[in-house]
């Protein structure tokens, strides 16, 4: 591809994401969830993104009133999880430069800590390992600590390593989102800033179970779900995206990669990424497959990934475009600006009302189209702010181990 069709490719990213922020400047007043998942938290560090990319005074000013309404619902949400409480919080809050509210959300995180857990749930989203990133990220390294450390005497000995009971049922999850990679993640990158060799011990033990687990052979990487099957009436044994398949599971890998210098972690995310290109995504294939354009289980979280590889591996940009023209292709385009509609085959109608926040909907959607445009034009590969559970690329550019094939 020349330089003017890298150019038009960007440009056509940049309009699309201009579009996509425009459409959530009408979601900050009066948005009723301040979390990350799918609420305010999520939509003003995309707005963030957008106002640094743009120079707009319009999404500064967006910003700035979204991150008053976060910081006012500091003291009366009582969910203290990364995704849909106050971790989430308090790691946007101190990005976005109120401090002060982030200490506020880290105290009521720790005064509702029981010693070993917050809740039911035991993983990245809505339990300990997120809770511990989200610290991590807002400053509070102790913190961050205290939640990771209940892994150490909780995690089970398996063939392949180990893993722990991340809910109330039986089913053991495998990936970032509800699993022990996302566990792993946490016990890596804390284990890391704590200095604590024994957590990342204990990471590379639980990721070992996961690679054991492998049915993809020798040049991919796909790993079930969940074992027992969890709701396997409603949740499909395999997935390929962040929040339960290989896209994800190589945010993982790259971490490890660049905590460990073994070249072997390289491979594994090489892996995950040949069982990326080769299951049909974006294309929906069947029903139910690839119905979501977002950044947890969508489009988007692989565009995430072909870009930390165009910048990490060298990738060329070929299946970062395929991703970014099926955006284009399902984009809605009208005067109020750019939104994307989600499939659900068993709904009626099918396509569902757009989101406006990162899991789903346009904040996550914005965020990836903004940065694609970035690498197309020569200029930084990364984000205006890192997601806690996104590792950085240029940190990982500067790592040696990298450089090796």
């Amino acid at each position: 591809m020349g330089i003017s069709d890298r150019a038009a490719r960007a440009g056509e990213a940049t309009r699309l994401a201009r579009g996509g922020a425009d459409w959530l400047l009408g979601s900050v007043a009066g948005c009723e969830d301040p979390s990350l998942y799918h609420g305010l938290t999520g939509i003003v560090l995309a707005l963030r993104e957008a106002a640094e990319h743009f120079g707009d005074d319009r999404y500064d000013r967006a910003v700035a009133d979204g991150v008053e309404a976060v910081s006012a619902s500091v003291e009366t949400v009582e969910d203290s999880s990364l995704y849909f409480g106050l971790a989430g919080f308090a790691a946007g809050l101190r990005a976005l430069g109120r401090p002060d509210a982030a200490n506020v959300a880290l105290r009521r995180i720790r005064d509702r800590f029981d010693g070993q857990r917050w809740g039911p749930m035991f993983e990245l989203f809505a339990g300990n390992a997120g809770i511990g990133l989200g610290a991590l990220a807002a400053g509070d390294v102790d913190l961050a600590v205290d939640a990771v450390t209940p892994y150490l005497t909780t995690a089970d000995r398996t063939a392949g390593g180990v893993n722990w009971p991340v809910r109330p049922s039986p089913a053991r999850s495998h990936h970032i989102a509800h699993g022990t990679l996302g566990i792993v993640y946490a016990l890596a990158a804390v284990g890391e800033a704590a200095d604590r060799e024994d957590l990342i011990e204990l990471a590379l033990a639980g990721a070992a179970d996961v690679v054991s687990r492998n049915e993809a052979g020798p040049d991919g990487f796909l790993v079930p779900h969940s074992d027992p099957p969890h709701r396997p009436e409603l949740i499909e044994r395999y997935s390929i995206g962040w929040c339960n398949g290989p896209a994800g599971d190589a945010q993982v890998f790259r971490l490890l990669a660049r905590l460990t210098g073994d070249s072997a972690w390289i491979r594994l995310g090489d892996s995950c990424w040949h069982t990326v290109t080769q299951s049909g995504v974006p294309r929906r294939i069947r029903p139910g497959f690839w119905d979501n354009h977002g950044r947890c289980c969508g489009t988007a979280g692989v565009l995430a990934l072909a870009c930390d590889r165009i910048v990490e591996r060298g990738d060329d940009f070929d299946f970062a475009d395929v991703l970014v023209d099926d955006l284009t292709r399902h984009a809605v385009i009208d005067e109020a600006g750019v939104r994307w509609s989600n499939h659900e085959h068993r709904a009626d109608p099918p396509d569902l009302e757009p989101h406006p926040g990162w899991a789903m909907g346009n904040a996550g959607i914005v965020r990836e189209l903004l940065r694609y445009a970035r690498l197309n034009e020569g200029s930084f590969g990364g984000y205006a702010i890192a997601w806690p559970d996104h590792p950085d690329t240029d940190l990982h550019r500067r790592g040696a181990v990298f450089a090796e094939s």
